[in-house]
């Protein structure tokens, strides 16, 4: 049976009238067409403008142009494996997630999710497939549509805000129960395999572990998983945000992934030996992490408000120390049995595109492994007690990612150039804003 086949048999089934034709784009949003159930053939999928992958978060473009001028389509192929019902929909709808391509055949390289399976194809290359399990942070707060307000977490069912902090409290997360009953019971339409629900260390922080497994379906998961809690949120009249920082004073918002890579031939995890000891390759994978995650850090903090989550002593990094079951670092390598010995990433936040996110990550550990290189010695007392030595904000981020060649050869090289003209575009953007506190400080003592 051929995939078009195959996602027909799927709509039959499930008496599906529209379909949610989706591309996630540089930013992680959503891009494509409504399209009714008679109209559509999977075989066919649809056409859109490659330009979409160009867009900064405003939705202004580079000066630049990384699409041919004639500004022409791409073809959309629907991938069978994302076919998912959109359980808030008032008519039984689908959401499938689409591929990039020319129409010659050849991959977009401009798509985020041809980006990490660029990536995963190294790794299959060498006999390898890794494994990732991300960890989601984020914020329920109050419905404001006034942006020059600070944002202030939502009433729950006891009539009150959160006081104090209230980490890992089972109240806590009780107090907003009717959004999680929904958020599961949606998560599991839609097949997002929900591992742990945790309160975090901010007032309505939340934090989501979905269960470890194949990138790239993680990744599409991390994609819906968003769109999903969202549309939950807003149906309780408050929002979901997943801003790095979205409050003054609060801890930031991360996207902790845990990854492993296990041989295919095997099934073994290569970073144990068969006396469960580790191995080069557990040594050259964090070395390579520590070498290239600074460059690729664009991709993990891909906005101006992700740098303000990176400080000292808040639970987030400032350098990349690794250290065994040591949160102050980086790089935490977490108590766990041989076969599910794994580096914890603590640098992306949860604003990054999923994909670029664990291409990036990925990417980086592959990279140490190719080249062998060697770690610094594990951390044993705290990172904040190093010096910084991430860039600390985008422009400077951007410039580190311009100089690293590697990056440019794995992740491709038009796709970078173009990542990074989206985000300086950005910043000019925002550098153009007079912000509150210079109102407040110079407006009158300057």
């Amino acid at each position: 049976m051929s995939n078009a086949d195959k996602i027909n048999a799927w709509l039959d089934q499930h008496g599906i009238t529209e379909i949610e034709c989706m591309v996630p784009d540089m930013t992680g949003t959503p891009r494509g067409k409504i399209i009714p159930r008679y109209k559509y053939n999977p075989a066919e999928g649809m056409r859109m403008a490659e330009a979409v992958f160009t867009q900064t978060v405003t939705g202004n473009y580079p000066e630049e142009d990384f699409t041919p001028e004639t500004d022409p389509d791409m073809r959309l192929l629907p991938d069978p494996d994302t076919v998912r019902l959109v359980p808030w929909a008032a008519e039984p709808t689908a959401q499938i997630i689409h591929d990039s391509l020319r129409f010659d055949g050849t991959p977009v390289e401009l798509a985020p999710r041809n980006v990490l399976k660029r990536v995963l194809a190294e790794y299959e290359k060498l006999g390898m497939r890794p494994v990732i399990a991300p960890e989601m942070e984020f914020y329920l707060v109050q419905m404001q549509p006034d942006e020059d307000l600070p944002l202030e977490p939502p009433v729950g069912r006891t009539r009150r805000t959160e006081a104090g902090r209230q980490s890992f409290s089972i109240d806590a997360m009780n107090d907003y129960e009717d959004i999680f009953d929904v958020m599961y019971d949606w998560c599991e339409a839609q097949n997002i395999g929900v591992d742990t629900l945790i309160h975090e260390m901010g007032p309505a922080q939340m934090e989501i572990n979905l269960d470890h497994g194949d990138p790239l379906a993680l990744a599409d998961q991390v994609f819906l998983f968003k769109r999903t809690i969202r549309e939950v949120a807003i149906r309780k009249n408050m929002y979901a945000t997943f801003m790095a920082k979205p409050m003054q004073g609060e801890p930031g918002s991360a996207m902790h992934l845990h990854q492993s890579v296990v041989d295919i031939a095997s099934g073994q995890n290569v970073f144990s030996n068969a006396q469960g000891e580790a191995t080069e390759a557990f040594f050259h994978h964090i070395a390579g992490l520590q070498t290239y995650l600074p460059a690729a850090m664009p991709f993990l903090a891909p906005f101006v408000n992700s740098y303000r989550r990176l400080s000292r002593f808040s639970a987030a990094p400032i350098n990349l120390e690794w250290g065994y079951d040591n949160r102050t670092c980086g790089l935490r390598v977490p108590q766990a049995h041989p076969a599910a010995r794994r580096v914890e990433n603590r640098l992306p936040g949860v604003d990054a595109n999923p994909y670029l996110a664990f291409a990036a990550s990925l990417g980086a550990g592959l990279l140490g492994m190719q080249q062998q290189l060697r770690p610094t010695e594990p951390l044993t007392g705290s990172g904040y007690s190093r010096p910084k030595k991430l860039p600390r904000h985008l422009d400077d981020a951007v410039e580190e990612l311009l100089a690293c060649t590697p990056l440019h050869d794995l992740l491709g090289p038009d796709f970078v150039k173009c990542y990074a003209a989206i985000k300086e575009t950005e910043f000019e953007e925002f550098f153009e804003v007079i912000s509150p506190w210079e109102r407040r400080y110079l407006l009158l003592q300057v």
